[in-house]
């Protein structure tokens, strides 16, 4: 079917704006973009007066397993293989309503990103595109070994990422430091070696898949950008010599800002666990400083969240960006962080991430104008998958005869 929006506020997600701009689409892709008038090819028209048009957001990190209750992690460790795959099931729907078109979930038990992933590719529920990891490849009692796959030593780790991608991993997750939520490590101390991480960034190439790191500590960061991980999650502690190595790299960073920061906001009164708000409270400011470092120095930032952390709910977007503008990001540089960058890190910005001729519809409209008002990120009023509307919950399950 052939969507039609007329009259729309229209960022292209490659810095571009356009008042007054007419979108044509379908299943196939964007068909037609400018100020022609294309209503009489399409089979519904819709108005855009007063909303904005962008490429479907991207979320780099997320946790589709984790809930955001004040102890998710607990939670996620004590679940069944059927309670976790319902609560994933749920996130993914609020993740697609909320304009986040594609996830990259950064770890599941179970492998459960992995059998979602295939479900919603076969239609037979609703919800974002998925590029799954499964589980983590972390040491023996590393960040998340409760739910990862432990590995110790080269060949260990080596074989640890060669059975991800025999699972259907899209890329492999490593951690390359301890974490704020993962009790008795400490959060910023380095864990899987270089030479760890650097044999399954080679596993990785080798299998035309890409990697992520977990990696907040200075020293454990410089060696996954050594490495050769494709992103660094986090990055809480960012040196001049980081910074150099990732420009030399060509290495993302994902800062993930709303994790520390709805941790230490609602801290233990709210029922999360000591060590973890005693960690995000020493990681926040140097957090913060990283990433502004990192923006002034122009380090390749793509947006991701850390949803399903405590408070960090999954379907609340808005609220990172907001972080990121306030520490120094423009609005042009927010929504490309959360679209045509995303799609890079993802090597898929051929296809996504920027309304252009061509690539997929993945459009989603707003209520208002986000440089008029910022809040406009929490009012999507229509979301497309590959020029298929999503207005549907993603809960719904289709009849399959």
């Amino acid at each position: 079917m052939k969507t039609y929006i007329r009259n729309v506020t229209l960022y292209n997600g490659r810095g571009s704006k356009t008042e007054g701009a007419n979108l044509l689409f379908d299943e196939t892709g964007i068909l037609g973009l400018g100020s022609h008038d294309l209503a009489n090819q399409a089979d519904l028209v819709i108005d855009g007066t007063g909303l904005t048009a962008l490429p479907g957001l991207i979320d780099l990190h997320v946790h589709l397993t984790m809930d955001g209750s004040p102890d998710s992690m607990g939670k996620t460790i004590g679940d069944s293989v059927g309670v976790a795959a319902y609560r994933a099931l749920v996130h993914a729907g609020k993740q697609i309503q909320s304009g986040v078109v594609t996830v990259r979930n950064c770890g599941s038990k179970y492998n459960i990103d992995i059998e979602l992933r295939k479900a919603i590719s076969e239609g037979i529920v609703k919800g974002p595109r998925i590029f799954a990891c499964g589980q983590p490849i972390t040491m023996t009692g590393g960040h998340c070994h409760m739910f990862g796959t432990e590995a110790d030593g080269i060949e260990e780790v080596r074989k640890a990422a060669r059975s991800k991608i025999k699972e259907g991993a899209d890329f492999l997750k490593l951690m390359a430091t301890g974490g704020g939520l993962t009790p008795g490590v400490k959060a910023g101390a380095s864990q899987l070696t270089e030479e760890e991480l650097a044999v399954a960034c080679q596993v990785a190439k080798e299998a035309g898949k890409r990697t992520a790191a977990h990696a907040q500590g200075n020293e454990g960061i410089k060696n996954a950008i050594r490495a050769g991980v494709t992103t660094i999650e986090h990055g809480v502690e960012l040196d001049d010599e980081a910074i150099r190595l990732m420009k030399e790299r060509n290495t993302y960073l994902v800062p993930t800002l709303a994790a520390p920061y709805q941790i230490v906001k609602h801290g233990m009164a709210a029922g999360i666990p000591e060590f973890a708000v005693r960690k995000n409270e020493e990681a926040m400011i140097p957090h913060r400083e990283s990433f502004r470092k990192a923006h002034k120095e122009n380090i390749k930032i793509a947006a991701g969240t850390d949803a399903g952390t405590p408070f960090n709910l999954h379907g609340d977007f808005a609220t990172e960006l907001e972080l990121m503008k306030e520490e120094g990001m423009s609005l042009q540089e927010v929504i490309h962080a959360a679209t045509y960058m995303a799609a890079e890190a993802l090597g898929i910005e051929g296809e996504t991430g920027s309304l252009e001729i061509g690539k997929w519809a993945d459009v989603i409209l707003l209520e208002g104008d986000p440089e008029a008002d910022f809040s406009a990120f929490r009012r999507v009023t229509h979301v497309f998958k590959s020029g298929v509307s999503m207005h549907t919950l993603a809960l719904e399950v289709r009849d399959k005869g």
